[in-house]
């Protein structure tokens, strides 16, 4: 009997990770009738992230009442697996379609803060975050200060941690921190590479979409500076230049300088926490996929990512479309990319039909594969 390994990320506009894993499963079982099969919905931190890790792992959803960016009280989730590691999606308490009007002079990111202290209180060992989709530009103090960091001025009065106030901090207080917070290790998935400031940092690149004016710039891409200024003073941590310290509007700087964790690109944070080179001993085959493929793929997209970690087993994505300089991929380890499409068509009836074309591919690559199966 087979073993075969479904695990792709999603098409995005057309079907979750999990709708795909499901028509890669049917297309699979029209060749390979017997084959045993072991599904893992992926995403690479961002949206999604903590309903496919769970089903990948059988872990239970927790939920937490947290402030979200602009203070109000929502529910947020996050996941657990096996009682001692938990999986947070930051735009859950700290997202941008969690507010109505956008403020990022205002937002704070308290609430990721008070779910990375949930989980801490429930006593896992090891937290993966994935932080895209933010509302906020403030270098994660508000995460800190949820910890029990404090923040003051020049004239020792304690500071709201909002991004605003950034500018304005002279000191770093961590006398009154959670302390168990550093008995957990955290990961963080993260495929972006920008700086924490200047001209391709958090602000310069992400601001905008966050409400970010003319006006409020330099209040924020100055204060981004001088917290990291103030971490390196504190802690002896340069977080400036760091790739992905950026991310999330400085939350990844800030988890790095608040948190002791560890940036890691998406994929290889969620193949990590699922547990990856164990679930593939034995396998035959291994099915991934995604939306589109290009040149981009190779810089650590889902399908480059698992063929990294493949430990010899065939790879073979199925793929919506491919593009420009998907040649790369195949130096990465991925030995043979199936189109879904058959023929030209519009976009629009591509994503009405997706699952099908997916099944198909799928059986036309099974077909193929089974040669040296």
């Amino acid at each position: 009997m087979k073993k075969i390994i479904i695990i792709p990320d999603s098409f995005k506009g057309s079907l979750s990770s999990l709708e795909v894993c499901n028509a890669i499963e049917e297309g699979i079982l029209k060749v390979f009738k017997d084959a045993k099969i072991k599904k893992i919905p992926v995403a690479d931190g961002g949206e999604g992230t903590v309903d496919s890790i769970l089903y990948a792992t059988g872990g239970k959803i927790k939920k937490v009442k947290v402030k979200n960016p602009l203070g109000e009280i929502v529910e947020a989730k996050y996941g657990i697996i096996d009682k001692d590691k938990a999986v947070i999606e930051m735009a859950e308490a700290s997202g941008l379609t969690l507010v109505k009007e956008k403020n990022p002079l205002q937002s704070s990111t308290y609430g990721t803060g008070e779910l990375i202290k949930d989980a801490a209180k429930n006593g896992v060992k090891e937290i993966l975050i994935g932080i895209g989709g933010s509302a906020t530009n403030d270098c994660g103090i508000g995460m800190a200060n949820a910890l029990g960091y404090k923040f003051f001025d020049a004239h020792r009065n304690e500071l709201e941690a909002i991004a605003e106030n950034m500018i304005k901090i002279a000191k770093i207080d961590d006398s009154n921190i959670y302390k168990k917070i550093f008995d957990v290790k955290i990961n963080v998935a993260c495929d972006v590479r920008n700086p924490l400031y200047g001209k391709d940092g958090a602000t310069a690149i992400y601001g905008n979409q966050k409400g970010v004016t003319k006006e409020s710039f330099d209040l924020l891409d100055n204060g981004l500076k001088n917290v990291a200024k103030l971490v390196k003073e504190k802690f002896g941590k340069e977080i400036d230049y760091i790739e992905g310290s950026g991310a999330a509007g400085g939350l990844g700087g800030g988890l790095i300088a608040f948190c002791n964790a560890e940036l890691k690109s998406g994929i290889d944070a969620v193949l990590d926490i699922v547990d990856f080179e164990n679930e593939i001993k034995d396998a035959s085959l291994i099915i991934t996929g995604e939306g589109a493929i290009d040149g981009q793929t190779k810089k650590g997209k889902v399908p480059v990512g698992i063929a990294r970690r493949a430990n010899n087993i065939p790879v073979i994505a199925i793929v919506g479309d491919i593009r420009d300089g998907v040649e790369a991929v195949y130096d990465m380890g991925v030995v043979s990319i199936m189109p879904a499409l058959k023929r030209a068509m519009p976009l629009e009836e591509a994503i009405a039909n997706s699952r099908s074309l997916i099944i198909d591919a799928t059986e036309r690559a099974c077909r193929f594969m089974s040669i040296n199966l």
